[in-house]
């Protein structure tokens, strides 16, 4: 049921304008006043000087939004949700803000697609040596026997194993499904049956990292998680083997993968790292066994508007008073990105 233009929450953008601009054309905002009483030009970048926050009860959240802590909030009595059209709450949603019982969505499940997508592309490319071939192939301008230069190589049979049940981590086992891998997964908070509702095998970190042909990154970024993958790790991957990493850099230990890559025993496909940028001496640009790209796995372009979408949807649920559809629980914080 639609809210009456006199009974509309009041509602307000916290986030840094291009991000407005980008995730709130004119026609999602058409969309949006239909539901709140927001100013479409006004965004708060800075909550030092917000006169705004008084009557809000609505606050929509994206990348760049303010620290929401106990003296907003003490200035915000009327707010009452947050609807964050990006993925991870962390960086804003303080303690104080589940103190106050606030309601948090997150449209982390809509970012969670193009991440899943760029994996797997990574490792059906990893597995079909598509970017050796093509260095190759450019390198001599003429056919090779592929079969003899990479012996076994296709995606056939190949088994893939993903650190962690994210939402990524299960998009990605979701979207392999049709492919004819086997596949692991290692994760400490579900059970052997549990993932193989998920179609993967359950299995021991180690097990993994070494009885994998592409080990696939998806755990969050906490202090247990820091250099999951470091020396000794990533000398149990198998010769040939291929590391993707589009959830966080720290979760590997740069200079560790460095020296590992620069052998050439293995490749690696990396969307984040740490520090994020590298520096611009790093051999993780040059090596010709390394694809490293600027964080571009998550949403940009026209993907943005699934989060505009799921965003909308969630705004609509709170004016009808029906639940949010992917509400962040505070518990679940301490083991998710």
């Amino acid at each position: 049921m639609r809210p009456t233009p006199t009974n509309r929450p009041r509602a307000l953008f916290a986030m840094g304008r291009r991000h407005r601009d980008a995730l709130f054309p004119p026609a999602e905002i058409q969309c949006l006043t239909a539901y709140v009483d927001i100013d479409p030009d006004h965004v708060a970048e800075d909550f030092a000087h917000e006169p705004a926050l008084e009557d809000v009860e609505v606050l929509i959240t994206s990348w760049g939004c303010p620290v929401i802590d106990e003296d907003v909030l003490a200035r915000a009595p009327a707010l009452k949700a947050i609807v964050h059209a990006a993925g991870s709450v962390k960086h804003h949603v303080t303690q104080a803000c589940w103190d106050r019982g606030l309601m948090v969505s997150s449209a982390a499940a809509a970012n969670a697609v193009p991440v899943a997508e760029y994996t797997v592309a990574a490792i059906l490319f990893a597995n079909k040596r598509v970017l050796d071939i093509g260095g190759l192939y450019r390198e001599h301008r003429s056919p090779l026997d592929w079969s003899r230069h990479f012996p076994g190589f296709g995606n056939y049979r190949r088994t893939v194993g993903l650190v962690g049940a994210s939402l990524v981590g299960r998009k990605v086992l979701e979207l392999l499904r049709p492919y004819d891998l086997d596949l692991l997964l290692a994760d400490p908070y579900i059970d052997a049956a549990q993932a193989a509702a998920l179609g993967a095998r359950h299995v021991g970190l180690d097990e993994l990292v070494g009885g994998s042909d592409v080990v696939s990154l998806h755990a969050p970024a906490l202090p247990e998680t820091r250099h999951l993958l470091d020396a000794r790790r990533l000398s149990l991957m198998r010769d040939g083997a291929t590391l993707v990493n589009t959830a966080r850099g720290s979760l590997v230990d740069t200079e560790a993968l460095t020296a590992e890559a620069a052998t050439g025993r293995i490749h690696a496909v990396i969307d984040v790292t740490e520090p994020e940028v590298l520096p611009a001496t790093s051999p993780l640009y040059f090596l010709p066994n390394v694809l490293l790209t600027p964080h571009i796995a998550g949403s940009l372009g026209g993907e943005l508007h699934r989060i505009t979408s799921s965003a909308l949807d969630e705004v609509e649920r709170y004016c009808s008073r029906r639940p949010f559809a992917h509400a962040v629980h505070h518990a679940a914080l301490a083991t998710s990105a």
